[in-house]
């Protein structure tokens, strides 16, 4: 039987994922990150560790151990532990920091993906097992966008765009044709709730992948939590990009937004 290895991070992705991997009859040797990985995951893997973030290079050697030589990355670490004094001035974690330019998403990620090369570990496609969720273009709920709000998609498609390719962020946040709020570090649900503090009800939310999106890490991720945010924050619509971001729990994501006369569009 086919064996991976799953660096495995916060939310549904990775438990998707190795719910996914069992039914392809793939053994899933997971790897989470203390204080972020749900613990809930060790019922769908076949064997399940934890470690500090501070010690991942513990990952490599798990993996190695193991015999692994596929490895997928699922879920974020939460920029809260990321950014603790004890982890950022933490001698390994500082090393790590100095051998790379910046510290955006990709460069972190790109570093990490070498390192595991270098240990003869290849990090593969993060969809892989998951082209299902991945949905092609259309309108998902049963209310289209009106006129305005497609004028504010179009905008912050546009705006998310320029973003991803700075890796700054995913998602724009749009209403009455003004851009309210960029994502940085603080994540998709943390951006909604900023643009409703500012802007009210009735935000059109956009999420798109990078121009040059590695399919490896950092995807773009949607799922019943996010609507639930733009529920409570009374945003009108959400457009994600068609066949490059992974909506979780799609049909009860659909249900509870058309209970709310929410939109959701993939375009």
């Amino acid at each position: 039987m086919q064996r991976i290895g799953l660096i495995a991070g916060n939310g549904r992705f990775p438990i998707l994922f190795a719910q996914e991997a069992r039914k392809n009859q793939t053994q899933v040797i997971s790897v989470g990150i203390k204080h972020d990985t749900s613990g809930i995951l060790k019922n769908y893997v076949d064997k399940f560790y934890l470690v500090d973030v501070r010690n991942f290079e513990e990952i490599f050697n798990i993996f190695q151990k193991e015999n692994i030589k596929k490895v997928v990355m699922a879920g974020q670490v939460s920029p809260g532990n990321l950014f603790k004094k004890s982890v950022i001035n933490d001698p390994r974690i500082v090393t790590l920091f100095n051998r790379i330019k910046n510290c955006k998403a990709d460069t972190i990620f790109g570093a990490l993906a070498d390192m595991l090369k270098e240990k003869n570990l290849e990090l593969i496609d993060s969809t892989t097992f998951l082209k299902d969720y991945l949905p092609k273009k259309g309108v998902l709920t049963e209310r289209s966008p009106t006129k305005d709000e497609w004028e504010d998609i179009e905008l912050g498609f546009q705006a998310a765009k320029a973003i991803g390719h700075l890796d700054i962020g995913q998602v724009v946040c749009v209403k009455q044709k003004s851009i309210v709020a960029v994502e940085a570090i603080e994540g998709t649900d943390n951006t909604i709730k900023r643009s409703a503090r500012f802007a009210g009800p009735g935000v059109v939310v956009v999420k798109v992948s990078k121009p040059n999106q590695d399919m490896r890490f950092d995807i773009p991720v949607v799922g019943l939590r996010t609507i639930e945010n733009l529920i409570k924050t009374k945003a009108s619509c959400l457009a994600i990009e068609a066949e490059k971001t992974l909506v979780l729990d799609k049909e009860k994501a659909i249900e509870l937004a058309n209970k709310s006369n929410v939109c959701i569009i993939v375009v």
